[in-house]
């Protein structure tokens, strides 16, 4: 066997690895993803209202001062167009 060829199997190896890797991480964010739909099913069931809830989700994912500017923003956009 060639230093080439042995090299060539490595890589080979290598890269199956983190295909199989990766596969494997996308099966599992589909069952999270399904998971994450059945609890807004839950919810909706019980009279919340799930849009209102993704748009929290996302509010808390952000840093206070950057929630602040946004909707700062948001106020004055909607006060420009009259909706205020």
């Amino acid at each position: 066997m060639s230093e080439e060829s042995g090299v060539e199997n490595v890589a080979a190896a290598e890269l199956r690895a983190f295909i199989e890797r990766i596969e494997r991480l996308e099966e599992e964010k589909q069952t999270i993803a399904e998971d994450i739909k059945e609890v807004f099913g839950e919810a909706k069931g019980r009279g919340y209202d799930t849009k209102v809830m993704k748009t929290v989700i996302r509010l808390r994912k952000k840093d206070a001062n950057e929630r602040l500017e946004e909707e700062s923003i948001l106020q004055t956009y909607l006060a420009a167009l009259g909706m205020e």
